[in-house]
């Protein structure tokens, strides 16, 4: 890919509304993600990075390179990259991995198949701290449920950069500092600098989760697995209400009956067509077809 000479100051160049419009639009209708007025801000300090890299002069002829040139097409994946939220951190909405722990892996017993399996979807999984935290709980009651003959989790998102993190699995210190010690000193590895103040999740944790990049406004999800949970928490409140009751019916086509649906704790389920019953906070048993 060619880059461009550029002598400008970023912090200087802004977005026309008319080139706002082209890039929400697409990015409502490639991810889902609305982005009103609001946020056309936001939107020009994160693209900004994406000039710099390329060397375009204004947002124009990033635009007209993006959506009117060859090479644009591979460009859309870094597009998508910088204006997706990726907040996250371990064990986050700590109530869902105790309903797991005390009454979601014990009811989901019965329904496991012969081979001893558990599969779990994070669905939206970031930098991997949600699916290792699952990982981690899958862990611990496989210790004492001698049924449970192995685990994985699937873990997909739509930012390709995120899903390296993850995959790469180390964090900075502060990100786990809430862990408990005997936790902490069971799945993580300090780095041999100390200074760097780093943690490298183990590798029996790291092989058991697959990453896959996907957008959840596909219209069919390249998945053959059906899960026993999947979770999708704190990104639905991105979409419209339509998109959100679209998406959660093709996340629960790839889930078992009497499986979990766990959201975030803002998140709701208010559409009679879902086949879910809440059972706790924001976890919702799917119901038989």
């Amino acid at each position: 890919m060619k880059k461009h000479i550029c002598n400008v100051d970023f912090f200087k160049e802004t977005l026309s509304e008319k080139d706002f419009k082209i890039l929400s639009s697409f990015i409502e209708k490639e991810c889902g993600i609305q982005m009103p007025p609001s946020k056309k801000i936001l939107l020009e300090s994160r693209l900004r990075k994406r000039l710099r890299a390329l060397g375009f002069n204004n947002f124009k002829d990033y635009i007209n390179f993006v959506f009117n040139s060859n090479d644009g097409r591979y460009e859309i994946v870094n597009l998508i990259d910088v204006v997706t939220t990726n907040k996250t951190e371990f064990f986050r909405e700590k109530a869902h991995f105790d309903f797991l722990l005390k009454e979601g892996l014990p009811n989901l017993l019965p329904l496991i198949e012969d081979k001893g399996i558990i599969k779990v979807w994070s669905a939206a999984c970031s930098s991997g701290e949600e699916p290792y935290s699952i990982l981690i709980t899958l862990s611990e009651f496989a210790e004492v449920n001698k049924e449970i003959r192995d685990f994985y989790v699937l873990g997909t998102d739509i930012c390709t950069r995120m899903l390296e993190k993850a995959r790469e699995a180390i964090y900075p210190m502060s990100s786990v500092e809430n862990i408990p010690f005997e936790i902490l000193k069971k799945y993580f590895l300090k780095s041999k600098d100390k200074s760097l103040g780093l943690v490298k999740v183990i590798r029996e944790l790291r092989e058991k989760l697959h990453l896959k990049r996907l957008n959840l406004m596909d219209e069919v999800y390249d998945i053959k697995d059906s899960f026993h949970i999947v979770f999708c928490r704190n990104v639905l409140i991105y979409f419209s209400k339509e998109n959100q009751i679209k998406i959660i019916k093709k996340l629960i086509r790839h889930l078992i009956t009497k499986g979990y649906l766990i959201l975030g704790h803002s998140e709701t389920v208010l559409d009679s067509s879902l086949a879910l019953k809440r059972v706790g906070p924001s976890i919702f048993l799917k119901l038989g077809d």
